[in-house]
């Protein structure tokens, strides 16, 4: 998945893997060979954009065909492939239907059919699901999600959406001004991020200003600006005296009415009661800060 805000870069980077926009520097390479001056209808890529792009005229199976009838394929192996992908996304009694007739879900799993039934070397998808309400869009989620794993094929992403990306994913790249500023798991994204960016794109953090104490192998101690005393783990600090952001979840902050004898406690007071259901969101003063979430 390539995630990041507004602008930075991952839609054009998308752009470029399908042939729409020129690639100014560098190769890119789709099974070891270099598509760069390959046209886009010889790339051999499936691609969903965000408005789905359904030909309206056209019944789901004829929208489905296409792509198989400029292939020059015959008119029975396209039968065949048109009824094995519409059973896949679990739309086989649709066939005879115009777009216009179906919901935004099943509008969306025929653009996502039509990108795999070719047989396409890779896919890539642009924001697809960001027309659809939240619950349709958690659920086509794990569909397509179930899809690239029984599938066994290549996928590139493109969204905003961080819950998005943790959920779909294999490997997510963080994009921020046109820069990868980290590629990795989701895990280690959201674990053991590289830089501050990074730590506060991916998921909600509270951020500590302040000044590296001392180093003690992956360990630092930190002086915020409020005079706190921090123990945290070593990342992007180099030398004593550096200044530092201390990042910390909001879900591994422990809340306590009795004063602790463990590293990181400090007195705290409840500014914010807001009920989520599952959860309860509290805004909190500590550290000189007012707007520390648990």
């Amino acid at each position: 998945t390539m995630l990041g805000p507004s602008g930075s870069g991952k839609t054009t980077c998308l752009m470029m893997l399908a042939g729409f926009e020129p690639v100014t520097n560098g190769n890119i390479n789709l099974k070891g060979k270099p598509i760069n001056n390959v046209p886009p209808h010889k790339r051999g890529i499936g691609m969903v954009f965000q408005n789905y792009a359904l030909f309206p005229h056209m019944t789901v199976a004829e929208n489905l065909a296409f792509p198989l009838e400029v292939r020059k394929m015959g008119k029975s192996e396209r039968e065949e492939k048109v009824k094995r992908i519409l059973d896949m996304v679990q739309l086989g009694e649709f066939g005879n239907r115009r777009p216009m007739q179906l919901s935004g879900g099943q509008q969306q799993r025929v653009a996502v059919a039509r990108s795999l039934v070719f047989d396409p070397d890779l896919v890539l998808m642009d924001e697809p699901l960001g027309a659809l309400d939240k619950n349709l869009r958690e659920q086509m989620q794990y569909e397509i999600k179930h899809l690239h794993e029984n599938l066994g094929l290549t996928v590139i992403y493109v969204t905003h959406d961080q819950t998005e990306a943790l959920t779909m994913s294999n490997r997510i790249a963080v994009f921020d001004d046109g820069v990868v500023q980290q590629c990795s798991t989701p895990e280690l994204l959201y674990e053991r991020p590289e830089n501050a960016f990074v730590a506060n794109f991916i998921g909600e953090n509270n951020r500590l200003m302040g000044s590296v104490e001392a180093i003690n192998g992956d360990q630092v101690t930190v002086k915020t600006d409020s005079g706190d005393i921090v123990v945290a783990s070593k990342v992007n600090v180099n030398n004593v005296g550096d200044r530092a952001t201390l990042s910390l979840r909001p879900e591994r902050i422990f809340v306590s009415p009795e004063e602790g004898r463990t590293p990181n406690i400090y007195s705290a007071k409840v500014e914010e009661l807001i009920y989520h259901g599952d959860h309860i969101r509290t805004r909190f003063s500590v550290c000189g800060h007012d707007d520390f979430i648990v």
